[in-house]
């Protein structure tokens, strides 16, 4: 039987599409284009912001049209919180997506529509899921983590999640030795929050796991999908400065560049701990880009507070800004806040944002024409070859190559639209 999945959000679901596509491709499913005629569609959703919901029931329909005979399976974090919307053959929350290929031949044999949804908040074990290669990815993904008790309070992610579970160290080491042994050159360790890695185990934590797996032989780079910066240990610093492996490149989410609005919002720390934190960083190398997450338009958020983020941003300077206007999530506390934002007030501001991450970002390229990088080349599906660095920037690059190739690269120039390009040498 022909299977066409889709992934939205992220990297999790990327990680955990992966794991069910050669889970699948094991049992003799043939996978194909979540564009092709399929017998069944899978789609692993996302539910951070409304425009994922929407995203989500998008995708849905689309596969109902392409054969409205398929069995369509939906699974994630939109099926999580309002499986009473969905109206699919199977539907699992985030848990289970190690049993598909078992309910899918469930529902062959009788054809009766199978729903699993747990309370997530009291389910205490990591479902284990291993990969060992990844189809069209130049860097494997590795998540060693799901869950978050934080609760920030305009965030759904700890009611789709549940609470924090880690993988055990024994078997995050042996999938990344794997995957270097599969030629993967480049791994990512992704997670709901990755840097509280370890808090479930005994005597575990993310720096604990970052010590070994540099060690692993042929590994060339760790990158870390995204840290808060309080949980950015002294020892996770040493390594930093101490270690190549480790990637130049940090996304530690700021959310508000207001001191009051980070309090409404429930962040664990305050702009002076951030802005030194940042500063501590790049002491440690100047070539480490950092990049964040920004929320505006938060329930009261002012003209005020939103001139203190700008100026808290341009104090910064990140290397790019990603920003979305707030989305109320049913069920969190933002949600019943007053002084809701407007839709119009929060796109302006998120117009102004956008700019100043372009121009931030156009800043940190520009610095580098005319130096030389060392990167790994990756072949996009158009066919054009870019080398990715470990600070993170794609370096568009003429020639003939294979992905996975540990080269440098000479940076020669940023476009009006700020891509980058340069040549190999």
């Amino acid at each position: 039987m022909k299977v066409g999945i889709c992934s939205l959000g992220c990297k999790v679901n990327i990680y955990e599409s992966e794991y069910v596509e050669n889970l699948l491709k094991n049992h003799g499913y043939e996978i194909v284009s979540f564009e092709d005629e399929a017998d069944i569609y899978i789609i692993n959703t996302c539910s951070v912001t409304n425009e994922s919901d929407r995203k989500s029931r998008k995708m849905i329909h689309q596969a109902k049209r392409r054969n409205d005979q398929a069995i369509i399976i939906v699974m994630g974090c939109y099926s999580q919180v309002k499986s009473d919307e969905i109206d699919a053959d199977i539907i699992l929350g985030n848990k289970d997506k190690s049993r598909i290929v078992e309910y899918i031949e469930e529902y062959l044999d009788n054809h009766l529509a199978i729903k699993k949804i747990y309370d997530l908040r009291k389910v205490n074990d990591f479902e284990a899921m291993n990969i060992t290669s990844f189809d069209n990815h130049t860097r494997a993904f590795v998540k060693i983590q799901d869950g978050c008790n934080a609760f920030c309070s305009y965030c759904i992610i700890p009611y789709t999640r549940g609470i924090i579970r880690s993988k055990k160290f024994d078997d995050v080491v042996m999938e990344v030795t794997n995957l270097v042994k599969n030629g993967y050159q480049e791994i990512v360790l992704t997670g709901i929050h990755t840097g509280k890695y370890g808090m479930d185990l005994e005597n575990m934590n993310l720096e604990k796991l970052l010590r070994r797996l540099v060690k692993i032989p042929g590994i060339y780079r760790i990158r870390l999908s995204s840290i808060e910066i309080n949980e950015i240990t002294s020892g996770i610093l040493d390594l930093i400065q101490n270690s190549k492996v480790i990637a130049r490149h940090f996304h530690i989410p700021l959310q508000s560049g207001s001191e009051r609005i980070l309090k409404l919002m429930n962040r664990r720390y305050d702009l002076t701990y951030f802005k030194e934190f940042v500063q501590k960083i790049r002491s440690l190398d100047s070539d480490i880009s950092i990049t964040t997450d920004l929320i505006v338009g938060f329930p009261g958020e002012t003209d005020l507070d939103f001139q203190e983020t700008i100026k808290t941003l341009e104090e910064i300077h990140f290397t790019k800004i990603h920003t979305f206007p707030y989305s109320p999530r049913e069920g969190t506390p933002a949600s019943k806040m007053d002084n809701q934002v407007d839709g119009i007030t929060k796109k302006k501001r998120v117009k102004q944002i956008l700019q100043m991450s372009f121009e931030q970002e156009r800043e940190f390229y520009q610095k580098y024409v005319g130096k030389v990088l060392d990167g790994l080349t990756e072949v996009r599906r158009d066919g054009k070859v870019v080398v990715l660095t470990s600070n993170y920037i794609s370096v568009f690059v003429d020639g003939s190559y294979q992905s996975n190739q540990i080269v440098s690269v000479l940076i020669e120039r940023v476009d009006n639209d700020n891509k980058v390009y340069g040549k190999v040498v």
